[in-house]
């Protein structure tokens, strides 16, 4: 029997480190969490300093079953679930139960954690443990006993007054708001007819478009001509008055850099995966974690290819640093390493939280090497996370941007614009990619011909397009993604979460990869956003958050934090509760 258990979330994790550690180490999963609290009331005693109940879950009985009995022959026991704050909340309750059953008398018990699974990064951490991070328990006790008081308290109400099965949660009500609220938005949005003006020019055999900017001596601005009988006139004039040829009036060249973006994140991978793979979260998650727990590579083995996935921390550690520095080196060439590595601020405060940026494991191993051990979405995944990890390390783009005004006679105008790279550094190996691309976007990325001040540049026709404006998009999971960590909604771990309750809950559905409520999620919102308008407003649920990641920090104690809000909201419940009760129906239908 092996001296030492060490305990991990997931099988696939622990068969690898299994493999690292040698006879002298037994490997077990607890499969994600092994306790909750269990679905009924007085699971969280607020008139007992908030003590909370824990039960196994069903699910996961063999598996503490299978903990427990190794624990009785081991000598030491090692905690090493994931390194964050639900990571540290699994250790914490194996060792409840542990100790519950009396079964860590005479015993070392360890809390080790690591970001990548490495035989060197394994060694490091049992070699350097720590105790269970008692501030991180805090916070998730805290954000447990928060969603299910809240959870329990108003989603009874919802099944009494609309139906039920139906939930409120304190991240995914204001989530459903948001996509509500863009649907109403679409729904009241009045489209406005306009027009633009495009010339089109020659210049050399070489063809460019220049936008009409200026119209009988004034600005041309985006609703100038609303209509196409007005239209059809301006037309006229600006043909008249330009002839056969347009007259350069003036010539701008500005040099500029473009700085890369910083390596993943989270909320960031989510949103590239999106946007260039088309991804959901949930999957870009689930590709995520297997290339985290390890994949069979050749000769190697199973290795882990690239580090922890949830994450809010853009920092790389200089190990990973020197390994970018050496494979853009080789690569792309010494002249794309800047002479200091880049460094990027992250948006997070917790220290405690803040691991590494989502990173390849070891740098050498290139999408084209490694590809072929992967699967297809494995291999796409792993190309975004090295490309994006090796390009933020390499130098700016060098970019010469040129704006060109060209004269039709005195009173009209009209610009082009075009953009050359003279030295595209990181974007040789990245560019980030955009939720949308505008108009002015592709005109400023055109290529022009060299143009002087005073030249006269044949006119090839004046085009006017008809145009009316549009609502705005829905949300797709990128966007909102985007727009729950602008306002301080969820953190790293959560985001997928969200989204699959919405549409576990058919709150809302995706049509062409966007989110559109369905009547009961708009019903289920009007309803709370109506009566408890203060639980699902955006800057109470990011106050909130921050409030909890100061618990994480030490700075408050969690207890305080739930005995404020639990007055607050049990007196605005009981309000409201009567409130409803007196109304007729839900007042909403």
């Amino acid at each position: 029997m092996a001296k030492n258990l060490l305990i991990v979330e997931s099988p696939a994790k622990a068969k690898t480190i299994n493999k690292y550690l040698g006879k002298d180490f037994l490997v077990l999963a607890s499969y994600g969490h092994v306790r909750d609290l269990p679905g009924k009331d007085g699971a969280v005693n607020v008139d007992n300093g908030f003590a909370m109940r824990y039960e196994v879950q069903d699910k996961n009985q063999k598996y503490v079953d299978a903990i427990t009995k190794a624990a009785k022959d081991a000598d030491a026991i090692y905690l090493a679930s994931d390194p964050d704050r639900e990571g540290e909340a699994i250790a914490w309750h194996i060792r409840e139960i542990l100790d519950e059953k009396k079964l860590l008398k005479g015993k070392d018990l360890h809390r080790v954690v690591f970001t990548e699974i490495t035989p060197k990064a394994i060694a490091h951490a049992v070699e350097h443990p720590r105790g269970i991070a008692g501030d991180l328990v805090d916070a998730y006790q805290a954000r447990r006993a928060l969603d299910h008081l809240v959870g329990f308290n108003l989603s009874p109400i919802l099944w009494r007054k609309i139906k039920n099965g139906l939930s409120a949660g304190r991240v995914q009500s204001p989530a459903l708001r948001l996509i509500c609220e863009r649907e109403d938005e679409i729904e009241a949005f009045v489209s406005r007819e306009h027009w633009s003006f495009t010339a089109q020019l020659q210049e050399k055999n070489q063809r460019f478009s220049a936008r009409c900017v200026k119209l009988d001596g004034a600005k041309f601005e985006q609703f100038t001509v609303t209509d196409g009988k007005t239209a059809e006139a301006a037309l006229a004039r600006l043909k008249a008055a330009a002839g056969s040829a347009l007259k350069v009036a003036e010539v701008v060249r500005k040099e500029r850099k473009r700085r890369p973006a910083p390596p993943f994140i989270t909320s960031t991978l989510q949103q590239e995966a999106a946007r260039k793979l088309g991804f959901t979260t949930k999957k870009t998650m689930q590709v995520a974690q297997k290339l985290y727990e390890g994949v069979a590579v050749g000769a190697e083995g199973t290795v882990g290819l690239i580090s922890y996935m949830r994450t809010d921390s853009t920092s790389l550690s200089a190990e990973a640093l020197s390994q970018l520095r050496e494979v853009i080196g080789q690569e792309y060439g010494t002249h794309n390493l800047p002479a200091e590595p880049n460094v990027y601020k992250s948006k997070s405060k917790n220290a405690q939280e803040a691991h590494e940026a989502i990173r390849p494991t070891f740098a050498g191993r290139t999408p084209a090497q490694i590809g072929k051990f992967l699967s297809d979405d494995e291999r796409r995944l792993y190309e975004l996370i090295w490309k994006r990890a090796v390009a933020c390390q390499m130098i700016p783009a060098t970019l010469n941007t040129v704006s060109v005004e060209l004269a039709a006679g005195a009173q009209h105008a009209f610009r082009a614009t075009g953009t050359t790279v003279v030295d595209p550094g990181f974007l040789l190996v990245y560019e980030e990619g955009k939720d949308q691309k505008e108009n002015d976007e592709d005109e400023a990325n055109a290529q022009l011909p060299p143009l002087a001040e005073g030249q006269s540049v044949p006119l090839e026709d004046i085009l006017g397009e008809q145009h009316f404006t549009k609502p705005p998009p829905r949300y797709t999971e990128a966007s909102l993604v985007k727009t729950l960590e602008e306002y301080g909604i969820g953190r790293p771990s959560t985001y997928s979460s969200i989204i699959q309750t919405l549409l576990y809950k058919a709150y809302a559905v995706l049509e062409s990869r966007a989110f559109k409520p369905t009547d009961v999620g708009r019903l289920v919102n009007r309803f709370l956003t109506s009566h408890f308008e203060h639980y699902v407003d955006y800057d109470f649920t990011a106050k909130l958050e921050d409030e909890l990641d100061s618990v994480s920090r030490g700075e408050e104690p969690w207890t305080v934090l739930m005995d404020k809000f639990w007055k607050e909201f049990k007196a605005t419940l009981d309000e409201k509760t009567d409130e409803v009760n007196r109304s007729e129906g839900t007042g909403q239908r």
